[in-house]
């Protein structure tokens, strides 16, 4: 019996989608945050290593990663 060859095409496919689905994902959040921050409930600033920085009127504050973001107060 041949052991049939995978297809490429399947796998790109499919990390075509997850790539396309979370640059969806990423800009309803970024939106959601820019909304935040045209309330005047946060403001953001970029950091010397490039990340976004969000601190929120609350206190709280967050660097936005490329594909995390992580409270740092």
């Amino acid at each position: 019996m041949r052991a049939m060859a995978r297809s490429h095409d399947n796998v790109t496919d499919g990390t075509a989608r997850t790539t396309a689905a979370g640059n969806r994902a990423k800009s309803q959040v970024m939106a959601a945050i820019g909304g935040l921050v045209d309330e005047g409930k946060a403001e953001w600033n970029h950091t010397a290593t490039g990340d976004i920085e969000l601190r929120l009127l609350s206190g709280e504050v967050f660097v936005l990663g490329e594909v995390s973001v992580t409270r740092v107060e």
